[in-house]
């Protein structure tokens, strides 16, 4: 039984499927010759992330293909239903990755709020002649205990993100279409803890009331959740941060009220036009940004390859 991880799987994953009989392959096949190699190796099950794409015309050309796999939550990848109607079992992992991608944007908003994304830059260059200067540049940081974040999305990834923002002592308000109301349990190390339930309210209000702003949405089929118009409901000053998916916000409309002041900076894991986001994004001083790499920590992958290693071999049948 072959299982091709197209983009990577852990090691953990990989010795999990192994010892039930499984043959890994982690080679990276480019796009255009996945058809053939999948029908030319027989592969049952087919394991990606983001990058390989998984359209109904690979479905149709694959007949050898039983499962198809996403390591992470997001599947717009996948033509999820035009597979499942072929009788292929589509699979990912919604909560592996969780707590990475939460601690992530706290991570993002730090850096922004302490201006370290840009005085890193302005260090190495000027740390040495002109230090007064930065630090006179960069004095005026604000803490994140006592302000208001506004999280758009409370699946598992928007409550994780509350977890953190509570211990943290800030005021949580969330929006949600489908979640009315989120029962939040924050852990502390001595095995205390506290329940908190936040009802969600529409997203004007969010907009309207909220220092720090966190998108955890899916990728939008209709436009950017949030535009120009979106902006101007917010708060002089707001801050925002997008790990969810590339689209989500309209960048030109950031990258303008960015330059206004009507957002004091950005944090961006995800982009339009990725894998080659746009120059404007990426020469922003105000913009806090990594690689797409929200779920990308060690303890993630792990449980990502458990995850998926346990459903191919319950599928399967493989015991």
């Amino acid at each position: 039984m072959k299982v091709l991880a197209n983009d990577g799987l852990d090691q953990s994953g990989i010795d999990a499927l192994k010892e039930k009989g499984f043959e890994v392959i982690t080679q990276k096949v480019p796009q255009e010759f996945l058809v053939d190699f999948i029908n030319d190796e027989k592969i049952r099950v087919l394991l990606v992330r983001s990058a390989t794409q998984v359209r109904a015309a690979l479905i149709d050309a694959c007949p050898s293909l039983e499962i198809i796999g996403r390591g992470g939550v997001g599947m717009d990848n996948i033509d999820v239903e035009y597979a499942r109607s072929k009788g292929i079992h589509v699979i990912n992992t919604p909560s592996a990755s969780s707590a990475s991608v939460a601690e992530l944007v706290f991570a993002h908003l730090f850096s922004g709020a302490r201006f370290l994304q840009e005085s890193n830059r302005q260090m190495t260059v000027l740390g040495n002649t002109d230090f007064a200067r930065l630090k006179k540049s960069y004095e005026k940081g604000i803490e994140l205990r006592g302000k208001t974040i506004g999280i758009v999305g409370m699946g598992r990834i928007g409550q994780e993100v509350a977890k953190i923002a509570l211990g943290l002592g800030m005021r949580v308000i969330a929006a949600d279409n489908q979640i009315g109301k989120a029962s939040i349990k924050v852990k502390f190390y001595n095995n205390q803890f506290i329940n908190v339930d936040i009802e969600t309210e529409p997203l004007e209000g969010v907009l309207r009331h909220a220092d720090f702003i966190t998108l955890h949405v899916p990728a939008q089929k209709n436009g950017a959740m949030i535009g120009e118009r979106e902006f101007a409901m917010m708060k002089d000053g707001v801050a925002i941060i997008n790990c969810s998916r590339g689209g989500v916000i309209d960048e030109e409309a950031l990258v303008s009220a960015l330059d206004k002041g009507k957002v004091a900076f950005a944090g961006l894991d995800v982009f339009i036009n990725e894998p080659t986001p746009s120059e404007a994004i990426l020469k922003h001083p105000k913009i806090s940004l990594t690689p797409h790499t929200g779920a990308s920590t060690l303890e993630a992958q792990d449980r990502i390859g458990i995850s998926l290693a346990e459903q191919i071999c319950s599928i399967l049948q493989v015991n």
